[in-house]
């Protein structure tokens, strides 16, 4: 499928400034959720994007360094543990989306979104099932979300090597659930998913 199918049918309406929006971190026990939305150029066509899951990181690597050269425009979120825990991953996840979008200068006159109906914009939008993998906006999206995710997990490896967020970026490995259970939860832990919620109320339960 081309890429640029969704967004060669806005341009043909009159529509310049396009943003592509995602997320990346939904799934995690541990870290934030980290939205990105990205207004590509209609004229200088970025070869070689696609959903962030199916490229190696070497070609990520590559790929981010092009789309933050090349884009007009892009911008990213992060909503952190406490706010997921107390709002939920969809609506953390929405809010993170919509954030981005309304950081980006200039502001778009349509968004492309990642399965996610975003009326609260006020901005016309159109959300497409599996849209990383479908539109390159959506694409260049995901894959600036994932390479700052990425590396703000690595980064935390760092305060606490003994959960090997590098590793797993805080998704829930047998490693990481391991380590929850050895060394305990941490403050960057989702404590209402639940292999962290169960490890805590086994806590609670033991010091009664």
């Amino acid at each position: 499928m081309n890429l640029y199918s969704y967004e060669k049918e806005l341009y043909n309406k009159g529509h310049v400034y396009i943003a592509g929006c995602d997320e990346v971190g939904r799934g995690p026990l541990a870290g934030p959720v980290v939205a990105a939305a990205v207004v590509l150029n209609k004229d200088d066509v970025i070869e070689g994007l696609n959903d962030s899951k199916k490229l190696s990181e070497k070609k990520r690597i590559l790929l981010e360094k092009e789309i933050k050269e090349r884009a007009i425009a892009y911008e990213f979120v992060y909503i952190w543990p406490k706010e997921i825990d107390k709002i939920n991953i969809y609506q953390a996840s929405k809010k993170a989306m919509i954030e981005a979008i309304r950081k980006l200068e200039p502001q778009p006159t349509f968004v492309l979104s990642d399965a996610m109906p975003l009326p609260a914009l006020d901005i016309p939008f159109e959300s497409i099932i599996k849209g990383d993998s479908k539109s390159a906006s959506i694409a260049a999206a995901s894959i600036i979300a994932k390479q700052e995710r990425d590396r703000y997990m690595i980064e935390i490896s760092k305060k606490y090597p003994n959960y090997g967020f590098e590793k797993h970026k805080g998704y829930p490995t047998k490693l990481h659930v391991e380590a929850l259970q050895k060394y305990g939860v941490l403050e960057i832990h989702r404590r209402t998913y639940k292999p962290v919620y169960d490890i805590l109320h086994k806590q609670i339960r033991l010091d009664i």
